[in-house]
């Protein structure tokens, strides 16, 4: 059976997080592992005792001490919590194989050990430090897919049910990738495909759309074509929006870090504008 790990960190995607991997679990089908990874920087509180006598200072760490173990305490158990009401709402739709992890560390760290396992990873937009911060993205997200070699499906607020996709395609690898999975997976059967390409055309890309178009179509899938002038991490979320699509899908940052540092990143703008889910091949 292929397996989900849905990352959950309490923030208002939680739920969302547990929907969107529960639809993924139904269709293809799959076990899921809700994971749950407080950071060291969690755990842990500052060295406040600065340039003070020593007995004070010994006194001071002690205390601290023992805030720190209490509080990491509390993370623990609130972090059960989160988790087992996120199992609990995937039991309450019928999922049945549904396991929890509460893990110390870092998510990426956690993750590349448990990603050769995983079929797909389901994160939300955003992390609890961000909920309301709709210009930026969670701290985490861009770390994951830039790491990941799995899909990765990008969580909204609210889970809608799908009935209609688009591929972001612009006849490169992770495009390619993203053609070639839709149409071998299970997760994608009676929804409609649409595969829109934006921006300036090469002699290429209209030869590579029709033969994904083909593809798409050969394995049973309802599929339409079409060619968008204009900035893709504009005129995409627009057209999302615009069609009522319930699911994005495209390839993940397609440049090198350090140019993407300097020009910025249209996945993580798409991803940012999007109001829908994410899936993001590499």
């Amino acid at each position: 059976m292929k397996k989900i790990i849905a990352c959950i960190d309490g923030s208002v995607y939680s739920h969302s997080v547990a929907d969107h991997a529960g639809w993924a679990a139904t269709r293809l089908p799959a076990s899921i592992e809700l994971l749950q990874v407080l950071g060291r920087r969690e755990a842990s509180s500052a060295d406040l005792s600065g340039n003070i006598a020593a007995d004070a200072r010994q006194q001071l760490l002690g205390e601290l001490a023992a805030l720190d173990a209490e509080r990491a305490k509390l993370l623990q158990r609130r972090g059960r919590l989160v988790l087992d009401e996120a199992k609990t709402r995937l039991l309450s739709n019928g999922i049945q194989d549904v396991t929890i992890s509460l893990r110390n560390g870092d998510l990426l760290e956690t993750l590349a050990e448990r990603e050769p396992t995983a079929d797909l990873i389901v994160i939300g937009k955003r992390g609890e430090a961000a909920d309301f911060a709709k210009l930026h993205l969670g701290s985490n997200l861009e770390r994951v897919i830039r790491a990941s070699h799995k899909p990765i499906l990008v969580a909204s607020r609210a889970f809608k049910p799908i009935t209609k996709a688009v591929i972001a395609f612009d006849g490169g690898a992770s495009a390619l990738k993203a053609v070639e999975y839709v149409s071998l997976s299970p997760l994608f059967v009676g929804i409609a495909i649409q595969l829109v390409s934006v921006g300036e055309l090469n002699s290429e890309t209209p030869r590579a759309l029709d033969a994904a178009l083909a593809r798409l179509k050969g394995a049973g899938l309802a599929t339409t074509s079409r060619v968008e002038a204009g900035v893709p991490d504009k005129v995409i979320p627009a057209l999302v929006e615009k069609d009522g699509v319930e699911l994005l899908i495209m390839g993940a940052y397609g440049h090198s870090r350090i140019r993407t540092l300097v020009i910025g990143s249209t996945t993580t703008e798409i991803i940012r504008a999007s109001k829908t889910p994410v899936l993001l091949f590499r």
